[in-house]
């Protein structure tokens, strides 16, 4: 049985705009809501005609090495599976945390915003 603390979200919401993915990250993100979203993600590309997924982390303060792991896994898998992701709204303490921890996070493109992440994806060879 799934339990779940409450107030607290225990799926991280995966929108569809036409063949892209848009997940936006808020707040604190447990372990078991990174892997779920993974899952989720992965599942949904395999389903259906997905040929990008923009991950939003504009709401996220921390990027610790686990999430970091996680969306490098997302991208690699993403792109075994013919779509390409793009993160966005990356802060300057996230980078600069993420430098810090030796994370590159390969197979990844990053934009500054939504809209750039979406820009970059209609692009062809991104």
């Amino acid at each position: 049985m799934n339990q779940s603390t409450p107030g607290r979200p225990t799926q991280i919401p995966v929108l569809t705009l036409g063949d892209v993915l848009l997940v936006s990250l808020q707040g604190e993100l447990h372990d078991g809501m990174t892997e779920q979203l993974q899952h989720d993600i992965t599942s949904r590309i395999a389903t259906n005609t997905v040929t990008g997924v923009v991950i939003d982390i504009s709401g996220v303060d921390i990027v610790d090495s686990f999430l970091g792991r996680v969306l490098a896994e997302i991208a690699s898998t993403a792109r075994l599976l013919a779509a390409r992701t793009v993160l966005a709204g990356m802060r300057p303490a996230v980078a600069i945390t993420l430098v810090e921890l030796g994370l590159s996070l390969p197979g990844l493109v990053t934009a500054l915003d939504v809209d750039r992440a979406m820009e970059l994806l209609s692009q062809r060879g991104t």
